[in-house]
């Protein structure tokens, strides 16, 4: 089971990750600006390469999370298939409590 600590640290090293990506390739393209010749086009291609990259954990990561959230779809309906009473019995008190926070505005 996935915990929200765990969440919370894979979330941190995603956004370490994709920062440090996307820092190189700005460094990379910078020093392609100052640079000319073979060095150049040498430099754009490793930030167009690092781009890439970040572009396919990006990708990656999407795919996961929206897996995750299908199989919370379905362990979610299982549940309700399962217990419906207890579902009608949660819905009606999530419903109530909104209601007591709206109306107290």
């Amino acid at each position: 089971m996935v915990t929200k600590r765990k969440v919370e640290e894979l979330e941190d090293d995603f956004v370490a990750t994709i920062r440090s990506s996307l820092d190189e390739a700005e460094k990379l393209l910078v020093e392609a600006a100052s640079a000319s010749g073979d060095k150049a086009v040498e430099l754009r291609e490793n930030a167009l390469r690092s781009l890439r990259n970040t572009r396919e954990r990006l990708h990656d990561t999407q795919e996961a999370v929206l897996e995750r959230g299908r199989q919370a779809v379905k362990a979610t309906d299982h549940y309700v298939h399962d217990n419906p009473w207890q579902a009608i019995g949660v819905a009606g008190i999530v419903g109530l409590l909104f209601g007591l926070l709206v109306g107290r505005r």
